[in-house]
């Protein structure tokens, strides 16, 4: 089975990280979003993937590379406007050809893969599956109506008045028939091809469109909360590995990762925790849920629950807590530190604190 991914959105309600990195390759559990989506594709069987990206989308390009890192070939097509999920569909019409595939939004997260609903799909054969998830707040997601087989009976987008709670993830598997839907709908009031009118268009002419909800955990990672919900979901997963350097002073609880060239000295890392290649941990406490990304630097420091991009530094602060550092981000003591912190700070950003 072929896979479209989309990579395309702009990320707006992430800057500041967004301004200068992909939505998409902000990294949680020290791993880009969009990799823990290309990771779950190919442990569901997908070997040929086309990513869609906005513009010329050159640092995408570049960190996925051909996708042999992934087990996988991976060929790239720019979209030149937000111009709606069923637009891709159309942009990529003659990589996906005939075939069956699942087209996977790549700023979502579903930490236990999604191999079961492809099985699911392979087994039924519908002419689309949805991936489904039960919220609280139906009303800011589009939401698909179910009958009692499974069989989805209707969609919304954001409804004021919801008629059920069932949440259309990231993850849709369509058969070729998802094409002349594509081609027989008109843009929406946003002037977008949209993916809900085109399945809604399958259902009206008597298409089976099935829904299986997800049963694990779920995130599009649109918010700086989403991410560092993620990263305590995904960092769930640890297994103690340690590949870097560990001093006799230093203490290691629960499950820790500690990468290739690491360095660890005279400090306490509480798992989960993952502490990337090349960064150095010295005279410091790593709380759980902590994601130390390449070549960071902590020294006196306390950081918990909280996200650190490639090459970030704490430096005697000792009650950072809830936070996302930028790559390359500085936080450092001043004079009167006392009470705990919580810090978003953007690429190369430096901030002294003092109160």
């Amino acid at each position: 089975m072929k896979a479209l991914v989309l990579a395309g959105g702009h990320g707006t309600r992430l800057r500041p990280f967004s301004h200068s990195t992909p939505k998409q390759l902000v990294p949680v559990a020290n791993r880009p979003v969009l990799f823990h989506a290309l990771d779950a594709l190919r442990a569901a069987g997908v070997t040929r993937a086309c990513v869609i990206v906005a513009g010329h989308g050159r640092p995408i390009r570049e960190a996925v590379g051909d996708g042999s890192d992934f087990g996988m070939a991976v060929e790239f097509l720019s979209q030149d406007a937000p111009r709606g999920l069923a637009h891709c569909v159309l942009l990529a019409r003659p990589f996906l050809g005939d075939d069956d595939f699942v087209m996977y939004l790549g700023d979502n997260v579903f930490a236990e893969g999604i191999a079961p609903h492809l099985t699911a799909f392979r087994a039924d054969s519908p002419a689309a599956q949805l991936v489904v998830s039960k919220v609280e707040d139906p009303s800011q997601y589009g939401i698909a109506e179910l009958d009692a087989a499974g069989r989805v009976t209707a969609l919304w987008e954001k409804p004021a008045d919801p008629r059920g709670d069932m949440a259309v993830t990231g993850a849709y598997v369509f058969t070729s028939a998802i094409h002349e839907a594509v081609a027989a709908i008109g843009p929406s009031a946003r002037g977008e091809l949209e993916i809900t009118d085109a399945i809604q268009w399958l259902v009206g002419r008597g298409h089976t469109v099935r829904a299986r909800p997800y049963t694990g955990y779920w995130k599009d990672t649109g918010t700086l909360a989403d991410l560092l919900d993620c990263n305590r979901a995904l960092l769930e997963g640890l297994e103690s590995r340690v590949r870097g350097s560990v001093d006799a002073g230093s203490r290691l609880s629960g499950p820790v990762t500690v990468e290739e060239g690491a360095v660890v000295r005279r400090s306490h890392v509480e798992g989960p925790a993952v502490i990337g290649a090349g960064a150095l941990v010295e005279d410091s406490h790593v709380a759980p849920y902590t994601a130390v990304g390449p070549g960071c630097r902590l020294r006196g420091a306390g950081v918990g629950d909280s996200i650190l991009m490639t090459g970030a530094s704490v430096e005697g602060v000792r009650h950072v807590r809830g936070s996302i550092i930028g790559k390359s981000g500085e936080v450092r003591r001043g004079p009167q530190l006392g009470a705990p912190h919580r810090l978003l700070i953007g690429d190369d950003s430096r901030i002294e604190i003092t109160a």
